[in-house]
């Protein structure tokens, strides 16, 4: 599925990454997927982005796709992920900035925005909260519940193989029973899911980002505010966040802007492509960045 990009290889922090690229210009939007997605899972809002003068970098991060594989553990914390980002940035050569994350790749847009290593624009997250907050949440059953298979994903092989039987077929069953509009996720789509994480090693690449992220993710007393112009979109329909990981981001966030959108789940910005992208417009488009916070129900 190449029609909104083509694919190029990108060698950046010692690695090689397989980025979907769209646009051109000085002026990058990097777009960090989770898992277990792909760089496809901004098939609805390259072509935004490109109309509004971006130049897009879809990566697939380490482990996916036809990107680097580095085989430990150890490979995976959070810092080389960090690392990764400021690579892409430079071999880049934008002059401007623009992250913008969903689950796993919005976790690591919220801690490179904490430190920035270089200069970020606006900051854009889906689905997946503040660590701070989330560090909080697990701390009581309600969110634990919600979040078991993260330690089920600590278990050797075994995670691999349940994942991996049939071709991957339990990957393509995440989005399927969990999306809210399975509409948005068309056979094709979902055979790249699958064939993404069916090469060698892929799943246990994939998996060990939890693994190495139980082992800390590097947060010391003294939280970074972030002061970068930040949107926060949250689908209230997911399944493994709970909406109430959400409260008091404005802690930590000075110029945020949080909506959340009903009867969206977790795959944000492919179950709601238009109202994603109605919210993106306006916020990318902001010359001036606006003060304080607000929320809509």
């Amino acid at each position: 599925m190449t029609d909104v990009g083509k694919f190029i290889t990108v060698r950046a922090n010692g690695l090689d990454f397989e980025v979907l690229e769209a646009g051109e210009g000085d002026r990058l939007a990097l777009c960090l997927h989770g898992f277990p997605e792909h760089a496809i899972s901004w098939r609805y809002q390259i072509p935004l982005l490109v109309s509004l003068g971006y130049r897009v970098w879809a990566p697939n991060q380490r482990g996916y796709g036809k990107s680097s594989r580095p085989p430990r553990v150890a490979d995976y914390d959070i810092s080389h992920l960090l690392n990764d980002v400021t690579g892409l940035i430079d071999a880049s050569q934008a002059k401007s900035v623009t992250l913008v994350g969903h689950d796993w790749g919005a976790e690591v847009c919220w801690f490179y925005a904490m430190r920035p290593a270089r200069p970020i624009e606006r900051l854009v997250i889906m689905n997946v909260p503040h660590p701070v907050l989330f560090s909080k949440a697990l701390r009581g059953w309600r969110q634990l519940r919600r979040s078991w298979y993260i330690l089920f994903f600590q278990l050797p092989r075994l995670p691999e193989w349940f994942l991996g039987r049939r071709h991957a077929y339990a990957i393509g069953q995440i989005f399927l029973r969990s999306a809210t509009n399975p509409a948005r996720f068309p056979k094709d789509v979902i055979v790249i899911y699958r064939d993404s994480a069916s090469q060698a090693g892929a799943l246990t690449a994939m998996v060990n980002w939890y693994r190495a992220a139980r082992k800390g993710m590097g947060l010391g007393p003294d939280v970074p505010i972030i002061e970068i112009p930040t949107l926060m979109l949250w689908g209230e329909a997911d399944a493994a966040l709970g909406k109430e990981t959400t409260y008091g981001t404005d802690k930590y966030v000075t110029d945020l802007r949080l909506h959340y959108l009903p009867g969206v789940s977790h795959w944000t910005q492919q179950d709601a492509p238009d109202r994603v992208n109605e919210l993106l417009e306006p916020f990318l488009q902001r010359s001036v960045p606006a003060t304080g916070s607000e929320a809509t129900p």
